[in-house]
């Protein structure tokens, strides 16, 4: 008898088991594990006749695709893929593919609602009012108006472009960049320089990579007006944390306001929590009952079409088809 196809669940802390509900309604036998790290899932993999795999945080590296020799797809649990080898993926002919707009409304909500408390200057008011103090010149620096106001945008991919576009309704200048994308309409795309020069707010939207990573840093937030802010609701390794703390500290960088983080939870320890005009979430920008609901169903159904020769049109790797085919793998 023909065995089904089986999907290991490397992590998840969705508190769902909707990905389990549509893999088997399916067909496909469901494994979930609780594996956060390289040895931890190359173990397991072993147990397993995986033929793909759906993972949120667990690291996927040359070595667990080794230890699970029949995986042909890997779906991610989340937009981005960096805790994937995309590249040993693709060698091996092993498609990789992420649910890339689960959350493109909640994110631009949460960035926006971010922007806007530092432009407001809504923490010291707030501040300021708990303290006795009744003055609508207060924070430092002082709210602008918003056409006299330039938001940067870092990275225009769906969440990116959202978040340009209703930076501009609410009446904002508003500057892109993404050497990846044509221009879009209305919108002026500029080099990363120009972007940090010219901008009093920028927000960051790029993938974590090995080209993208600590992109704002200590060279780079010089090139930055004095006094401008940051928001990042994008991945952790965008910034040297260390670096925007001591620029915050300076008065370089007027605030910042970040909901990922290097290293999560954010350590006690860290310079970013004691800051002042430091908005600090749980990388929490994603996070909406629907949201949450949608990305577990999502994940899974993918790996049910790829399984059964559908096209997932979020695969980021599409030069997987010439590895698996001179491997002679199934695809």
């Amino acid at each position: 008898m023909t065995q089904r196809p089986q999907v290991v669940i490397t992590d998840s802390d969705l508190a769902s088991t909707a990905d389990e509900r549509v893999l088997r309604a399916a067909g496909l036998d469901a494994v979930r594990l609780a594996a956060r790290t390289e040895d931890d899932l190359i173990a397991a993999l072993a147990r397993t006749r995986a033929d793909a795999l759906i993972v949120q945080w667990a690291p996927v590296t040359g070595a667990v695709l080794d230890a699970a020799p029949g995986c042909r797809f890997i779906s991610r649990l989340g937009i981005g893929v960096d805790m994937i080898d995309v590249e040993a993926a693709t060698e091996r002919g092993v498609a990789v593919a992420n649910t890339p707009d689960y959350c493109v409304a909640e994110v631009a909500a949460h960035t926006l609602a971010m922007a806007l408390w530092l432009l407001r200057g809504l923490g010291r008011y707030d501040a300021a009012v708990r303290s006795g103090q009744w003055a609508v010149a207060g924070p430092s620096p002082a709210p602008a108006r918003p056409s006299a106001t330039t938001i940067g945008v870092v990275g225009l991919g769906r969440i990116g472009t959202r978040v340009a576009d209703q930076a501009r309704a609410l009446g904002f200048r508003v500057l892109g960049c993404d050497p990846y994308i044509a221009p879009p309409p209305r919108l002026r795309l500029v080099t990363f320089e120009e972007l940090l020069r010219a901008s009093d707010l920028v927000t960051l939207h790029a993938p974590l990579s090995g080209e993208t990573s600590h992109l704002i840093r200590a060279d780079t937030i010089a090139l930055m007006r004095t006094g401008a802010m940051l928001v990042n609701t994008c991945r952790g390794g965008l910034i040297d944390e260390a670096a925007v703390a001591e620029a915050v500290r300076s008065g370089q960088l007027a605030g910042a306001a970040l909901d990922v983080f290097e290293t999560e939870p954010l350590p006690d320890g860290s310079a970013l929590r004691s800051l002042p005009n430091v908005l600090l979430t749980p990388h929490a920008a994603w996070y909406s009952a629907a949201s949450l609901a949608e990305l577990p169903v999502r994940a899974a159904q993918q790996v049910v079409d790829f399984l059964a020769g559908v096209p997932v049109p979020s695969i980021v790797n599409p030069a997987y088809l010439d590895h698996a085919a001179a491997r002679g793998t199934r695809v």
